[in-house]
């Protein structure tokens, strides 16, 4: 395979006329400024009256077409009905009229033909422009007329207008160009939409002990356990050591639960009585809207729930009332931490749970969905290629949907949408997709929306109020290799409400405080972020319309902690990149040991001497020098957000034999028993091993940001610290400094917090080169 050059991989700044181009100051007038305007005809069919009957029946079952040169959309028929509802909107991309006259006609539906009852008639050139925010145009009532002009019986309301895709009517719209659509569900499956992730919680179950429990065999030690189910999760105790009739564990269980809580939490205590038999000695059920919910790490109060045993009496369940046996519990739901649905790495929330924790938002982030270049062919239709795209972004709880358009490889969507930010080191990620949806291609269920594309900004590598314009590669990783699909063309500016604000955030604990003070495990963190993912993506996937579960699971970026030898290669790559400085000054210090530049080696011993002489200036020295540094790299900071870089992926350089490992099936699909098992072990430690490398990478690499102008806020911050630790350190003696700086770190644990100092929040806060993994 040849090897496409590699500015072919690159991102692009753009120069597109935004808004209109109206600009007043730094801001533009229109409320969608950050994309192009886009000037469709609005024609809002709502109803009509007193229609006249066309059958022998003396009924009629009318619907309206609207007519613009080759573009007809129509509205549903009603059965016998003369006063109709239809309240439907259609859009006609001025770009494409070709006509001067737009023609609503109201039709009666037949077997044989269509009967025509009326029509109304507009000049394109007397329809009034509408520009957001004026009020929507009031819908009026229209004579109909005949083919020869003449008034007949009938009377339709409509309202037409010109505006561009900032109008309110412009998500729920007809579009022209969705003609070869067919079916109200392919209409549904291309509109554009806003949907909300579910809202999440952590549910904690610790389950202390159980009494009076009654055994069959009263002769043996009991082998007893709680198994726990909440909707698809299922977790279990281990046996009790107690092994008596009232058996104690004293074991905490999570799950994860979603809003509205439709589901109760199953709890059933059962006997282990041989290998792969048990016995359940009794349930219970407990709806989660009347459990407790905590925000802090105050312990909520236990309670005792009965358990019910069901006895079988000729087939039917009833439940034994004597049964007295009790179960004692901890049940809380956790408002305090934030629920992990995303990679830790592209979080685009941060928030705990509970609305009451919330801090305020430090910004608003605005997104220009331009248009998309070059995309390849993705799926046959009639003997040739076609691609049906759409965007998916996800910022927060918000994921926004763009409408599909149909058969292009340069979709123009010019969308605008906007979240609230609460925290600065967060990403948004943008997707794009084929829609296989929209010409009945589902009919056997099979059907999969395919990727072509995402793209991830972190919004600290951000200046605030810039816009940034780019064309970003949309580059997917296939079994043969890296491909290029095409470009995405956004538009992205961050605004910020209080610099300050924004400025103190750095100072704060990334994750909520009860991620500190009750941390959870490593692997309760992956088993929960499986199943916030399954039912994130199983909410969304029920939406109207759905956002499918491959979708939700490429842009939640599910799978990516599987072992894959390539990305395993660049994280290794990654470290010795950041070691490579140490190297360097290494080896400029041996050079000054061996006189290779004599000028050089005379002044380091002036200065060796001078530090030795006078140890109060090393620290003012080494800050001075760290703020110079900061100062000179200001003229070379990045001007554009990172992007997707296949060189540092090693995407492109990648061996077939290990792109084969990746895209094979978890567990491997090679024949040989034991081979399988082998393979599968080897890869499940070595992803871990990739994990630990890369959080090694990432430390390294915030490190080297600290002066970078990566991210600009945090730079400023240092520089400034820099600089006045530089004059601080000028001014105190150095034993002093010594003296303070030995007692803090040696102080009692009674003057320690448990929450993280504010340097390492400020330095677990900086941006890192995983945003440009692939």
């Amino acid at each position: 395979m040849q090897r496409p050059p590699p500015e072919d991989f690159s991102l692009k700044e753009t120069n597109p006329h935004l808004g209109g181009g109206k600009i007043t100051g730094d801001k533009l007038t229109s409320t969608y400024d950050l994309v192009e305007q886009m000037q469709y005809l609005y024609v809002r069919v709502v109803k009509a009256k007193d229609l006249p009957g066309k059958d022998v029946t003396g009924s009629c079952d009318p619907y309206v077409e609207v007519k613009l040169g080759n573009y007809k959309g129509t509205t549903p028929h009603f059965e016998k009905k003369s006063n109709p509802e239809w309240n439907r909107v259609f859009a006609f991309s001025k770009e494409r009229i070709q006509s001067s006259v737009l023609e609503v006609t109201v039709k009666d539906k037949d077997l044989v033909k269509d009967d025509f009852i009326g029509r109304v008639l507009f000049d394109m050139n007397e329809i009034p422009k509408r520009v957001p925010p004026d009020s929507p145009l009031a819908p009026q009532w229209y004579r109909l007329e005949d083919r020869h002009a003449v008034k007949v019986k009938g009377e339709l309301m409509l309202a037409v207008w010109m505006g561009t895709q900032a109008d309110e009517a412009f998500p729920e719209a007809w579009h022209s160009d969705a003609a070869a659509v067919s079916g109200a569900d392919g209409l549904a499956n291309m509109r554009s939409k806003v949907y909300l992730s579910p809202k999440l919680w952590y549910l904690r179950v610790n389950i202390i002990e159980a009494q009076d429990l009654q055994l069959t065999d009263k002769g043996r030690y009991p082998e007893v356990f709680v198994k726990a189910i909440l909707g698809n999760q299922a977790l279990r105790t281990r046996i009790s050591q107690s092994r008596s009739i009232n058996p104690m564990w004293n074991e905490d269980l999570m799950f994860v639960a979603s809003e509205p809580f439709d589901e109760p939490l199953i709890l059933s205590v059962e006997d282990r009585i041989a290998p792969n038999k048990e016995e359940v000695l009794g349930r219970c059920a407990i709806p989660l809207q009347y459990v407790d919910r905590r925000l802090d790490h105050k312990p909520v109060n236990t309670r005792w729930f009965n358990l019910e045993k069901h006895v079988i009496i000729e087939g039917e369940k009833k439940k034994d009332i004597k049964f007295a046996s009790r179960i004692h519990m901890r049940i809380c739901l956790e408002g305090g931490y934030h629920v992990l649905d995303e990679s830790t790495h592209y979080s685009s929330d941060l928030r705990p749970t509970a609305k009451q924790l919330w801090k305020n938002s430090i910004g608003v982030l605005e997104v220009g969905i331009l248009n998309a270049r070059e995309l390849v062919p993705m799926k046959t239709k009639d003997g040739r290629g076609t691609t049906d795209a759409y965007c998916v972004a996800k910022y927060g709880q918000k994921w926004v949907r763009t409408r599909t358009i149909i058969d292009s490889f340069n979709p123009k969507w010019n969308e605008q949408y906007t979240w609230e930010v609460f925290d600065p080191c967060t990403v948004i990620t943008i997707g794009v997709f084929d829609n296989c949806h929209l010409h009945g291609g589902d009919k056997g269920g099979g059907a999969k929306d395919s990727r072509i594309g995402k793209v991830r900004i972190r919004l600290s590598t951000l200046e605030t109020d810039r816009v940034y314009t780019h064309s970003y590669p949309l580059l997917v990783l296939h079994p043969n290799g890296v491909k290029k699909m095409g470009e995405i063309h956004l538009a992205v500016r961050f605004t910020c409400s209080s610099l300050l604000n924004m400025m103190h955030m750095y100072s704060q604990p990334l994750l909520p405080k009860m991620h500190y003070i009750h941390p959870l495990t490593v692997s309760q963190l992956d088993s929960l972020r499986h199943q916030a993912t399954q039912i994130v993506s199983m909410r969304l996937s029920r939406a109207e319309p759905p956002l499918r579960k491959e979708v939700v699971e490429f842009m939640l970026d599910v799978g990516s902690h599987m072992w894959s030898m390539r990305r395993s290669k660049a994280n290794f790559f990654r470290i010795m990149g950041v070691l490579s400085g140490l190297i360097a000054v290494g080896k400029w210090f041996d050079q000054i040991c061996n006189w290779k530049n004599p000028i050089t080696t005379v002044l380091i011993h002036i200065l060796f001497i001078i530090l030795v002489m006078y140890p109060e200036l090393i620290l003012p020295t080494i800050f001075l020098y760290l703020f110079l540094i900061g100062v000179w790299y200001y003229r070379w900071r990045p001007r554009h957000p990172p992007h997707m870089d296949t060189r540092l992926s090693h995407a492109d350089s990648a061996h077939p034999d290990e792109l084969d490992e990746e895209f094979d099936t978890f567990p491997t699909s090679r024949p040989t028993d034991i081979i399988r098992m082998r393979y599968d072990r080897l890869r499940s430690i070595a992803g871990r091993i990739q994990t630990v490398v890369g959080d090694l990478a990432t430390q390294g690499e915030r490190l080297q940001s600290l002066l970078s102008w990566r991210d600009p806020r945090a730079t400023a911050l240092f520089v400034i610290f820099c600089l006045i630790a530089a004059i601080v350190l000028y001014v105190t003696p150095f034993q002093v400094v010594a003296l303070l700086t030995g007692f803090y770190v040696l102080r009692h644990p009674r003057f320690r917090h448990k929450l993280p100092a504010v340097p390492l929040n400020f330095f677990r806060r900086l941006p890192a080169r995983t945003d440009c993994m692939l």
